[in-house]
């Protein structure tokens, strides 16, 4: 007997999301996009930190009222279940297919907005911290990772550019996402309340029903399927494999590991500054960038972070993988060490430029990296490694911050000037970048005794 639930779950079966004769495979980086462009709210969510600092104080914070340390593990917590997420979902992806890893993402991260807004109208921040944190950071990661398999096999004559495509959304989310919640707040705000709650609501049911679209627009390429004229070229590149290497065989190479290190080490740098841009621009500039330049500062650099996915990306199919992330660590190297210089003189326009151009390598690491490792590990379970291989950014998302405000705050309790604090920090990110370069050029083919003997029968 047919019911509801079993019609459910047939429209989510992977078997129902195979493309039928017609479909153009351009189709897909748009449902791709429903996604990213919902979950790069994440880049935003600062800007609820300061009125949910004055839920009970209104105009200013009251005793009873949350502080910034504890709200900023908010974002935290988020960042961390979203590499666990990927780690641990990569595999069931590759298993159900992308509409219902969709679908499941969009539950969990709009699910997630509206148990944060309980917590917020029960003012307890543990319910945030499992809502937004838990919950909307295991959407996080089922999202982020739920189209990248199926771009790359879609697009297998330009990988980089398909990725690039979808990841790009991820970093211009938050150009939608900050005044849109901006805007809401303000909405429902009233002289004794701050609307946090009803915010939360909205952004909740707007997201999920936005990632749904992407979940019903979304297909898989048939069996035996080639873009019209494209055959696989002849001769490979030395680091682009025809073999395919089996998810739990992957972890065992020393490929996987030079890659997470590369991953980690440039979204370190990247994710570091990008927390601290607002304040390190006023204090390296004082009386020079006003707040409101700051701000206009970090919605420059969102820019770069966000054109630099598809530019890099793009690039990457023309010269390589390994020879971009050269490209990222060996010019990251030169602008670090060179930014305390701009401080030093009084040139705003060269601090954005380099800081421009660092986001854009910053965005360019993860949109290029699934490429990269479809091009080393084959494209059969690149979606799983792919998942595994964000814990970088998991762990990148602690050591950036610190790194930055830990040592700040050294320097100044040690007498540096606020407009000097960033020096040491940014010769210690140009360092780590050094070391993420010699990562990369350590990397070689897979051993062909790692490469699968026989093709597992798809699901």
């Amino acid at each position: 007997m047919d019911t509801t639930g079993e019609r459910a779950g047939g429209w989510l079966d992977r078997s129902r999301t195979v493309a039928e004769p017609g479909f153009s495979r351009w189709m897909v980086p748009p449902a791709a996009l429903c996604i990213h462009l919902c979950i790069g709210q994440a880049y935003a969510f600062s800007v609820f930190n300061l009125p949910m600092s004055k839920l009970i104080g209104i105009t200013d914070s009251a005793p009873d009222d949350w502080k910034l340390t504890g709200l900023g593990w908010i974002f935290s917590i988020a960042i961390l279940f979203l590499g666990i997420a990927a780690a641990f979902g990569g595999g069931w992806l590759d298993r159900v297919g992308p509409r219902k890893a969709m679908v499941a993402s969009a539950c969990c991260f709009g699910g997630g907005f509206i148990v944060s807004a309980l917590g917020v109208y029960l003012h307890q921040l543990w319910i945030i911290y499992l809502g937004y944190g838990v919950l909307g950071g295991i959407g996080l990661g089922l999202g982020y990772i739920s189209p990248v398999k199926t771009l790359i096999t879609w697009f297998p004559d330009r990988p980089g550019m398909a990725t690039g495509m979808a990841i790009m959304g991820f970093g211009g989310g938050a150009f939608i996402a900050s005044p849109l919640s901006v805007y809401l707040m303000k909405l429902f705000s009233t002289p004794e309340h701050i609307g946090v709650a009803e915010t939360f609501l909205v952004l909740g049911i707007v997201y999920f029903v936005f990632m749904l679209i992407g979940a019903v627009i979304v297909r898989v390429q048939p069996e035996g399927w080639r873009p019209a004229g494209w055959t696989p070229p002849a001769a490979q590149n030395a680091m682009v494999t025809t073999s395919n290497v089996h998810l739990d065989d992957a972890l065992k190479t020393p490929q996987f590991w030079l890659l997470w290190g590369v991953l980690c080490l440039n979204v370190t740098a990247g994710i570091g500054v990008l927390g601290q841009a607002s304040a390190m621009s006023q204090e390296m500039f004082p009386g020079r960038i006003t707040p409101a330049a700051a701000a206009g500062f970090v919605g420059l650099l969102s820019i770069f972070n966000m054109l630099g996915r598809f530019f890099w990306a793009s690039t990457s199919d023309y010269i390589g993988r390994k020879t971009t992330y050269a490209i990222f660590f060996a010019l990251g190297v030169v602008l670090y060490a060179a930014v305390p210089w701009t401080g030093q003189t009084g040139s705003v326009f060269l601090f954005v430029l380099f800081y421009g151009i660092i986001l854009s390598m910053y965005g360019g690491g993860f949109a290029t990296i699934p490429a990269y490792l479809r091009d080393v590990f084959g494209v059969r379970y690149v979606g799983a490694i792919h998942g595994r291989l964000l814990t970088a950014w998991s762990v990148a998302g602690v050591l950036g911050p610190v790194l930055v405000n830990y040592i700040r705050q050294y320097q100044i309790d040690s007498g540096v000037a606020k407009a000097d604090a960033y020096t040491v920090t940014m010769y210690i990110m140009a360092g780590l970048l050094v070391v993420g370069l010699l990562l990369n050029l350590m990397m070689r083919p897979v051993n062909a005794r790692f490469h699968m003997k026989t093709e597992p029968a798809v699901a």
